[in-house]
């Protein structure tokens, strides 16, 4: 055999190997496994969590499992619909997101699956969690959860419907199976809606919430998107009057926290783009005494108040 033919043969061979099994290899590999993203307000200082994810893994052995805080504030509804707000654009269509902060447990309170006009499904309570997803990505259906072949348990727990009820259906719906099968329809209408008003923008200026505190810093998370804030006619380097509660603030609209002196306070828009505010290297909530939820008003750049 010489060289020529011999490199021909090989050429063909790798060739016919490549029709024949690279498509599929190709497939395989793109292919992510089944997703949970799992938030809860029930800390990591016992078992509850780790119950829950053996509840999913029994069912479905090869789910990917993605924590996205068991620290949610104890009850604080309005905590968890902001993670989720926060996260869900991150995550592909297909993505289950479990999600139990549920103080109302064993009350009359639904348990529901909704599917998101983004393809996502999100297993919790029908207490307000999903108000701001739905809000963004709009809301393609809702059902509630009656299938008892998608629940654990003989009898169910009336205080831990996360191992009993959203564990197992959310492994179900990774898993492949028709959210359909779940439970019967409910008119998206009559989904339990947070307590949210919106930041609102007219001639005097902008009127919006503190809604939350940014982890173990203190800075004060806002429900002011940027774009509002900027209508106000303020740029970067100027200082802004606002108020917070009953308290008056002039404080540096900045881009990050190391263009004011260390322990100054500074406003800023945060990494989900909304209004925040901090102090460099220190805590705004703690320092100033303010906790929200507060309201605050800012008045136009061009305002004589």
């Amino acid at each position: 055999m010489n060289g020529r033919f011999r490199n021909n043969y090989k050429l063909t061979c790798f060739v016919v190997v490549l029709l024949l099994f690279g498509p599929a290899t190709v497939t395989a590999e793109a292919q992510s496994p089944p997703t949970v993203v799992f938030m809860t307000d029930f800390g990591t200082v016992d078992d509850s969590v780790p119950i829950c994810k053996g509840v999913m893994y029994s069912i479905m052995p090869e789910l990917r499992i993605v924590d996205l805080t068991h620290q949610v504030t104890p009850f604080s509804i309005l905590d968890g619909a902001r993670f989720l707000y926060g996260t869900t654009p991150y995550y592909p269509a297909g993505t289950v997101f479990v999600v139990v902060v549920d103080p109302g447990v064993g009350s009359s309170r639904k348990a529901i699956v909704v599917k998101s006009k983004r393809g996502q499904f999100f297993v919790l309570p029908d207490n307000g969690l999903i108000t701001l997803v739905g809000d963004r990505d709009g809301i393609e259906g809702v059902r509630e959860i009656t299938n008892r072949q998608w629940m654990i348990g003989a009898a169910l727990s009336s205080t831990f419907h996360g191992r009993d009820i959203f564990s197992p259906v959310g492994a179900h719906l990774a898993g492949g199976q028709s959210w359909t099968d779940v439970g019967p329809e409910m008119p998206i209408k009559d989904l339990v809606r947070l307590d949210w008003k919106p930041a609102r923008v007219d001639e005097r200026g902008l009127t919006g919430q503190v809604i939350a505190t940014d982890g173990p810093y203190g800075n004060l998370v806002t429900n002011v998107d940027a774009e509002d804030f900027l209508k106000l006619g303020y740029r970067h380097g100027q200082k802004v009057p606002i108020t917070v509660g009953s308290k008056q603030m002039t404080i540096p609209f900045v881009k990050t926290f190391s263009e004011v002196p260390l322990k100054d306070p500074l406003l800023y828009v945060d990494s989900r783009g909304r209004l925040g505010m901090a102090v460099n290297q220190g805590n705004f909530e703690a320092i100033y005494g303010l906790k929200p939820p507060l309201p605050i008003f800012v008045p136009a750049a061009n305002s004589k108040q």
